[in-house]
């Protein structure tokens, strides 16, 4: 059966990856200063953090459902018989829940998956569907799996300005400036819904190390019942300096020796909207494939 995974920008796929990988992806719309852009469209790294850091009223919204559904009435004219479709979680946006009632009148050619993952976990939901679906599985089944599997990951996440999440209403302006006189960075961490507080220090290097803590902590829980080629680690960020971004894999990787494939990838711009540039982050995913 002819299967088409489909996506979203939330997944940190960029277009060039999407074409090698054989997915598609829903663009997700960036709002700036009231005009729309999309990051596959070209929307750079450069122009859009150049943007943020400038002030200017950023906002991010979903896809829209008439652009849902020529996505999936274009695939399924290409010839594809089912369709996969993985958005963000509906945890963090109400784009899961409105495509599964769009997918209703599919007949089940569309399995829209309620994931509860994003970024470098979401990731690694994409890659599962695509070796199901080259191993047999229809639509149906990889929906199922996937979330049965969907809370197998955790993700860890701290940023380097609250002003971003201040503005997107996840911290109060009262806290946002104490953290900024004092110098506090939270550790996020998110489970497949909303991204909760789990530390409070003082300065990036604190909060890096806290963030290895946590998640040495998780994977040595999955440990207990699975082997490393089993476990993904992916380091990721809204770095603008490609050294910063190597320098984080690199304490993942000291901190992880034993994990194979770590690696590193950008958050989208659609994530980076909410946290601002120089935010670091780390997921761990249990995967369903065999490698």
């Amino acid at each position: 059966m002819k299967i088409a995974i489909l996506t979203d920008s939330n997944a940190g796929i960029d277009i060039n990856e999407a074409k090698e990988l054989g997915v598609y992806l829903a663009y997700t719309p960036i709002i700036i200063e009231e005009e729309t852009f999309y990051q596959e469209d070209g929307l750079t790294k450069e122009k859009f953090y150049a943007e943020l850091k400038s002030d200017k009223n950023i906002t991010t919204s979903m896809p829209s459902p008439g652009d849902i559904m020529d996505r999936w009435d274009k695939l399924l004219d290409e010839g594809y018989e089912q369709i996969v479709y993985i958005p963000l979680s509906s945890g963090l946006s109400n784009s899961c829940h409105a495509a599964i009632q769009l997918s209703e009148e599919y007949d089940g050619k569309v399995q829209v998956v309620d994931n509860h993952r994003i970024s470098v976990t979401m990731r690694q939901a994409v890659l599962d569907a695509i070796w199901m679906a080259d191993n047999g599985k229809d639509a149906k089944e990889i929906k199922e799996a996937l979330e049965a599997n969907a809370f197998d990951s955790i993700i860890y996440l701290t940023v380097d300005d609250l002003k971003y999440l201040k503005k997107g209403g996840r911290v109060t302006p009262a806290a946002a400036a104490l953290g900024a006189v004092l110098n506090i960075k939270p550790v996020l961490r998110t489970v497949g819904e909303n991204f909760d507080a789990v530390d409070k220090v003082r300065g990036s290097k604190r909060a890096i190390s806290k963030m290895l803590d946590y998640t040495e902590e998780y994977v040595n829980k999955l440990l207990e019942n699975n082997d490393t080629s089993k476990i993904r680690i992916g380091a990721a960020g809204t770095f603008e300096k490609e050294e910063d971004a190597n320098s984080w894999l690199e304490q993942v990787k000291e901190r992880f020796p034993n994990i194979p494939d770590i690696y590193y990838d950008p958050l989208s711009l659609v994530v980076g909207v909410h946290t601002g540039p120089e935010a670091a982050g780390i997921g761990v995913s249990l995967i369903l494939r065999e490698e």
